[in-house]
């Protein structure tokens, strides 16, 4: 891998020693300038342990103090220098170097978990007491039965009974690491904590219904009763028993079971699977004692939200693509509940929502937008051309492209990353959405495309196709020729050749001018930058723009202006302002740079006059108040004063014309104001009153 200090180091502002044995005869100077307090960046992970070693050794391992200098690493060998174009990537490599030496991202506020080790064991009661054998004395095991066995070889139960058994059949089992509930129906004659294993039952029932995990099978016992006299002196079988829910705690869940207890993609921490093979489940149940903490991944304000107004819901697009069965309708409160111990953080919800209700919070976007902008301008600052952004995973993601790297070291036909590809990781490939996809585009990147292995769910990979085609119809539109995104898909090694191909697709056309606007916080404020910026450099300026109407974040809005009767009750609904009243004069504006095209108005019209139109509209007037409808006001007939739109009034003398409680003088009243229609009632002769009794 050719490496030019100076050209790095004129491209970093940096004076750069290169040194090729770090990990072995210079490890001194690692050392030296740990000690030193400077800002280390290891730029290879192949031997982050023995880095990490050395810094403990030299008692830098981790900040103890203001002035510790950070310890970070950076891939630029698999990623960069492995590839047949290595000789041409002196560019990426100083943009990999550039964005690696930014800061880490803001510590944001955290979810806790404390496990004291109660572990419930589903399954088969012989492969449940042998998983529980080899998970040790380190954890409190329970165990639901779920039949004598026969799995794994496993005849049923053994003779000792070593752990508390559970049987009957599970109504529910919910909950997160720490704080998993089991509620089951005890609906069988045998009670298991009165059972003593002698074996009688099993010996005298002549069905043969009772099997080694000393439960009765309802659908072979004849009732012969032969097993309460073998179980007298016990007294554990009771046909007479009623049946009763019970309730239990526990910290961890290990299901033995083919189908999982939990229907979500993103299974809850601390419920895991097993096989009877594959033994990391039960090494990582060992390690989940404890108390722990991960990052509240997700920040949320409710006032942008547009899933509820007024008891309608129209915007789901988060609880939909949630893959952890994390978010919820909560119709009562008009919003969206989050349950943060089960969000994984990956950031589709935040990548889904049209109005930024939901947003990524660690790192935030403008801190993803700092690593954008470094990435993609220091890249061009060292004289790279067309770049394409490739988002990945840190797990699955990064592997693959490391597996791609040391192929192209050793097969011939394999080209590895190319120099213009740079590789961005992600704690979620689906974590960026549309705003920062065409920020990215508006910094100077050709392409953005994502690589989505077996880690992602498969709703993930229809949001993000659906969010991809908005994107993209809104460049090709402009005018800016190629495919600028693409999702790329590798499952395993064996899909390297496929990934290797792709990679090394045409470039797509990109700005003439990158854009200095940084990321905001606001999702809308970000799309909004980026959309300008995109505008202004587009070699086509159409007027309007259609869009996908599954996925588009911005639209108009469409009024049947003959049966709108002003009601206005579009406006109380509005969550993004869009959609305004004039206090002077029955009017409806709207503002088609807020809609977020939720379909909340849509979906409380009680006339069914509004409807959605996708489109992004080019013309200034995008961003003013713009009349849709207007009506005359209907005045009092009593005494000329406005108090309601003729459209409203009439509608309502119409559905209650015929109606037997509105005729002759009630039916008038409904064409006067609130003061004349006390008034009339009062003063009409032929009126009743309570004081007439």
């Amino acid at each position: 891998m050719p490496l030019d200090p100076r050209s790095l180091g004129a491209a970093l502002n940096e004076s750069l020693t290169l040194h090729s044995t770090l990990c072995r005869r210079e490890a001194g100077a690692f050392v030296q300038a740990l000690q030193d307090g400077d800002d280390v960046l290891v730029a290879c992970t192949q031997e982050r342990r023995l880095f990490l070693e050395l810094a403990e050794q030299s008692g830098r391992a981790r900040p103890t103090s203001a002035s510790y200098a950070p310890l970070r690493f950076v891939n630029i060998r698999e990623t960069a220098g492995w590839s047949k174009d290595g000789a041409k990537a002196t560019p990426k490599i100083a943009a990999l170097l550039a964005m690696a030496m930014l800061p880490p991202a803001e510590p944001v506020a955290t979810v806790s978990y404390k496990s004291a080790g109660r572990l419930l064991i589903i399954g088969e009661l012989g492969a449940a007491e042998h998983a529980a054998d080899m998970l040790g004395d380190e954890l409190d095991i329970s165990l639901f039965t779920l039949g004598a066995g026969g799995a794994m070889g496993l005849a049923g139960a053994r003779q000792e009974r070593r752990y508390p058994v559970m049987g009957g059949r599970i109504e529910s089992l919910t909950g997160w690491l720490g704080a998993f509930e089991l509620k089951w129906l005890r609906n069988n004659p045998i009670d298991l904590d009165l059972c003593t294993r002698c074996n009688a039952c099993v010996a005298a029932c002549p069905e043969d219904a009772i099997g080694l995990d000393y439960q009765v099978e309802a659908e072979r016992c004849k009732a012969d009763r032969a097993c309460v006299k073998a179980c007298r002196v016990a007294g554990a079988i009771d046909f007479n028993r009623v049946s009763e829910t019970a309730v239990a705690a526990f910290d961890l869940v290990l299901d033995l079971r083919a189908t999982a207890a939990f229907s979500q993609h993103a299974l809850p921490q601390g419920y895991l699977r097993w096989d009877g093979r594959d033994a990391r489940a039960l090494l990582q149940l060992r390690s989940l004692v404890g108390e722990f903490e991960k990052p509240r991944f997700f920040a949320y304000k409710q006032s942008l939200c547009a899933h509820s107004r007024n008891q309608k819901v129209a915007c789901q697009a988060c609880i939909d693509v949630c893959s952890a069965g994390a978010i919820s309708s909560d119709i009562q409160l008009q919003r969206i509940s989050v349950n943060a111990n089960l969000c994984v953080g990956c950031g589709t919800c935040t990548t889904v929502c049209p109005s930024g209700a939901l947003s990524y919070a660690y790192p935030r976007a403008p801190e993803q937008g700092v690593r954008l902008k470094t990435l993609l301008g220091s890249y061009a600052r060292a004289g790279g051309k067309d770049a394409a952004l490739l988002l990945h995973s840190q797990q699955a993601g990064a592997g693959l492209l490391g597996d791609l790297g040391r192929a192209a070291q050793l097969d011939p036909a394999s080209h590895g990353v190319p120099a213009r590809v740079l590789p961005l990781e992600l704690w979620h490939t689906s974590s960026l959405g549309l705003e920062l996809w065409l920020t990215a585009i508006a910094y100077g990147a050709s392409q953005v495309w994502i690589l989505m292995t077996e880690e992602e769910a498969p709703q993930y990979h229809e949001a993000l196709r659906s969010q991809m085609a908005v994107a993209q119809t809104i460049l090709s539109a402009l005018g800016y020729q190629g495919e600028h995104f693409r999702l790329l898909h590798a499952k395993d090694a064996r899909d390297l050749t496929t990934l290797d191909l792709d990679l090394r697709s045409p470039a797509a056309q990109g700005v003439s001018r990158t854009a200095s606007f940084a990321a905001q916080a606001d999702k809308r404020a970000t799309l909004e930058l980026a959309l300008d910026h995109l505008i202004a450099q587009a070699p086509l300026k159409p007027d309007v723009i259609a869009l996908p109407a599954f996925a588009s974040p911005v639209g108009g809005l469409l009024v049947n202006k003959d049966t709108c009767t002003l009601c206005l009750s579009c406006v109380s609904a509005c969550p993004a302002s869009a959609l305004q009243d004039n206090a002077l004069s029955p009017q409806l504006r709207f503002i088609e740079k807020n809609c977020v095209q939720c379909g909340l108005c849509v979906k409380t019209c009680p006339e069914k006059a509004l409807s959605l139109l996708p489109r992004l509209n080019l013309s200034p007037e995008r961003k003013d108040a713009v009349l849709l409808h207007q009506m005359q006001p209907y005045v009092c007939v009593r005494c000329d004063k406005p108090f309601g739109t003729l459209g409203a009034i009439e509608a309502m003398l119409g559905k209650l014309g015929s109606h037997s409680m509105f005729q002759g003088a009630a039916f008038e009243r409904l064409k006067m104001c609130s003061d004349c229609r006390v008034i009339d009632i009062y003063s009409a002769p032929d009126e009743s009153s309570i004081n007439d009794l």
